[in-house]
């Protein structure tokens, strides 16, 4: 796969989500007990209770919305290839989510394009598809997976290429820039820290350059699988 890809069919992505409650008193009773019922297993094995563990419902989306999506392409421009990033953002979430679906579905809406992200498979791409269905909004056809064998789904995951078949091996963004000498997306904050800026800070703006960030990592990674060069920081734009 990697060793044909033509990146101007790929689309490259990142989100950030946060809590739909801050605070698990803010839940109501229903919600609690089923959060309760959700987090069995990381009560026991980080021996806590259901609101001890309340900091990790924004990467469940029964419990957590999108507030940002991030994408990047690859482009020749000058004899050189560029990254050029976009952004969705919003407090409403079906707002943002229709933005990025009207995205795919005027430029990526065949099966020659593709989705690339880091973890994307198991985090990125099923939390929006499942955020796309919980808000009543159809899925954008690259997206929309059911029923399709594996070597049909239109997705590069950054990480599942570094496990080489080890399925039990998870190795995170921030560890795989350091070791192939990329520059950092977490220098500023990290995924732990988005819920605190996004509701006790209200700067979405930093929320939005951080996951940019990520998506330029999750480009220059790639490139590293491949054997190429990373792309000059004066060559990566935002729109």
């Amino acid at each position: 796969m990697l060793k044909n890809l033509d990146y101007s069919k790929v689309l490259f992505l990142d989100i950030e989500t946060v809590p739909n409650a801050y605070s698990f008193n803010d839940l109501d009773e229903r919600s609690k007990l089923l959060w309760d019922k959700k987090t069995k297993y990381i009560q026991e094995k980080e021996e806590q209770n259901a609101e001890g563990v309340y900091s990790k419902a924004g990467i469940y989306a029964e419990f957590g919305k999108v507030i940002c999506i991030s994408v990047g392409f690859i482009l020749q421009k000058d004899g050189e290839e560029q990254i050029r990033l976009k952004s969705f953002s919003s407090d409403v979430e079906s707002k943002l989510l229709q933005d990025f679906a009207d995205l795919l579905n005027s430029h990526y809406n065949n099966d020659q394009f593709m989705l690339c992200a880091h973890n994307g498979k198991e985090f990125d791409i099923p939390f929006l598809a499942r955020r796309f269905l919980i808000n009543g909004m159809t899925l954008p056809h690259l997206l929309n997976v059911a029923g399709k064998k594996p070597w049909e789904i239109k997705q590069i995951d950054t990480m599942e290429l570094w496990k080489f078949g080890d399925f039990k091996h998870y190795t995170s963004l921030d560890l795989l820039t350091h070791i192939f000498k990329i520059p950092t997306p977490k220098d500023d904050i990290d995924g732990s820290q988005v819920a605190k800026v996004y509701y006790e800070d209200n700067d979405l703006d930093r929320i939005i350059k951080y996951c940019e960030k990520d998506v330029v990592a999750t480009i220059q990674l790639l490139r590293k699988y491949r054997g190429q060069t990373l792309i000059d920081q004066e060559f990566i734009k935002s729109t």
